[in-house]
C-alpha cells in the first residue's frame, strides 16, 4: 500500500468522496460496508483506499429494502409457519390465506421473500407465475416449502432463478434470514459490544431509522395520544415511544418521563427489537439482562418494562412502545393484547407518514416534467 492509499481519513471526508450525507456514511462504516477502526478516543477512522474502492464498484452495497417475509398457506397451516419463522428475528412476518390477498396487500413495497406452503396448493404453477410475472416482485426471493414443491416446474418467467425449494419446514428460519439480509450481509450483523445486543439486520435497520425522519423530531399530538393511551389502560405511569439510533435511545414521545433521551446501552428496548412479540420483565432488579442497568440499579428505579416492537412500511423495528413501572408488575393476557394493538397503531402511524412522502415525491416529480 502506497502513501496514498494509506491515507486515513474521517467520517466527514468519506461521505464527501461518496457523495452521501455523513449519517448515511456513518451508517455505512459501522455497518461494516468499509473497512474501519477506531482510535483511542472512539472515533472511526478509514483508508482513503477502501472508500474510493467502494466508489469504483459504481454503487453503493446491495442493501435489502426489506425484512417483511409474505407467508402464503392455508389457515390450519398458518400457525405452524409463524413458529417456524420465530427463530428468524430479523424478518417481519405477514400470513395470508390465499396468493391474491398477498399480492394485493403487497402493493408498491417488494418483500424480501414469499413462502408458499406446497401442501397447501396442489399445483403450485399458478401461484408461482401470479408471482413471478409481478414486476414489483423482481428482487424478491420466494421459498417454496415442502417436498411437493419439487413437483413444480418452473420456467424464466416463473421468476426460475429467485426459486428456492425447501424440503423441511424446520430449514424455513434460516432462508428467510438469508433473504432478508441479503448475500452481501454476515450472518451475525453488526459486531454487538458487551453493553447491548444487537440485531442481525442491524445496519438495515439503521438506514430505516434514517430515512423515517423521525429522531430529533417535535411532539406530535399523534403519538403522543397513544403513550397516553397505554399509560391509562394499563394502569402504569411511564409509557414511551422508542427509536433507537447507533448511540442513543430517542423518545418520539414520553408520559411520565422528563429525560428527552438516555444512552442506548440503557434501552431494555435493546431487547425488544431482537423479536417479533411483546418484551416483558417483571422485576427488572431480578432479571440478570437488566439488573446492572443504571436506571434500575439507582434513580428512577425502575421495576417493570413491557415493550413491543415498532415497524416501517418495510419490517424494520425502529424502536417499541412500551410502558415501566417502578414497582414489579404482572400483565394478563387481555393487557398483552392492549400494548400489542397500540404499538401497531403507532407503526401504522408511521407507514402512513411514509405514504404521503412517497406521494408528495410522486407529485412534486410529476410537476416538474410538466413544466
Amino acid at each position: 500500500m502506497d502513501a496514498a492509499e494509506k491515507e486515513i481519513v474521517t467520517t466527514t471526508d468519506a461521505a464527501k468522496i461518496l457523495g452521501v450525507s455523513v449519517r448515511t456514511a456513518q451508517l455505512l462504516i459501522e455497518g461494516g460496508s468499509i473497512p474501519s477502526w477506531k482510535t483511542p478516543g472512539g472515533h472511526r477512522r478509514v483508508y482513503r483506499s477502501d472508500v474510493v474502492a467502494l466508489v469504483k464498484g459504481q454503487e453503493l452495497p446491495a442493501t435489502p429494502a426489506s425484512a417483511r417475509v409474505i407467508v402464503i398457506a392455508r389457515p390450519e397451516r398458518l400457525p405452524q409457519f409463524k413458529a417456524a419463522l420465530e427463530s428468524a428475528p430479523s424478518c417481519f412476518v405477514e400470513t395470508y390465506p390465499e396468493p391474491f390477498t398477498a399480492l394485493l396487500d403487497i402493493g408498491g413495497r417488494s418483500p424480501a421473500a414469499v413462502v408458499i406452503d406446497a401442501e397447501s396448493f396442489a399445483v403450485a404453477d399458478g401461484v408461482l407465475h401470479a408471482l413471478g410475472s409481478d414486476v414489483a416482485l423482481q428482487h424478491t426471493v420466494i421459498l417454496v416449502v415442502g417436498p411437493e414443491g419439487r413437483q413444480t416446474v418452473v420456467d424464466a418467467s416463473q421468476g426460475a432463478g429467485r426459486v428456492r425449494f425447501i424440503d423441511d419446514i424446520d430449514d424455513l428460519a434460516e432462508a428467510a434470514e438469508a433473504a432478508v439480509r441479503g448475500p452481501d450481509q454476515p450472518g451475525e450483523g453488526l459486531e454487538a459490544t458487551s453493553l447491548f445486543p444487537l440485531p442481525g439486520n442491524e445496519a438495515q435497520r439503521l438506514l430505516a431509522l434514517e430515512r423515517s425522519g423521525l429522531v430529533d423530531t417535535p411532539p406530535e399530538d399523534a403519538f403522543d395520544r397513544l403513550t397516553w393511551l397505554a399509560a391509562q389502560t394499563l394502569g402504569m405511569p411511564i409509557s414511551l415511544i422508542t427509536l433507537l439510533t447507533p448511540t442513543r435511545q430517542w423518545f418520539k414521545s414520553r408520559h411520565g418521563l422528563e429525560m428527552a433521551d438516555t444512552p442506548r446501552s440503557w434501552a431494555f428496548c435493546n431487547h425488544t427489537i431482537l423479536q417479533n412479540s411483546c418484551m416483558i420483565s417483571e422485576d427488572l432488579s431480578a432479571d440478570p439482562r437488566f439488573s446492572d442497568n443504571p436506571a434500575v440499579a439507582d434513580a428512577p428505579n425502575f421495576r417493570f418494562y413491557a415493550g413491543c416492537p415498532v415497524v416501517d412500511p418495510d419490517g424494520f423495528t425502529l424502536g417499541s412502545l412500551c410502558v415501566i413501572d417502578t414497582r414489579p408488575r404482572t400483565l394478563d393476557d387481555n393487557q398483552r393484547a392492549i400494548l400489542t394493538n397500540l404499538a401497531a397503531l403507532v407503526s401504522d402511524e408511521i407507514k402512513l407518514r411514509a405514504t404521503h412522502s412517497r406521494l408528495r415525491r410522486a407529485m412534486e416529480a410529476l410537476d416538474r416534467k410538466s413544466h
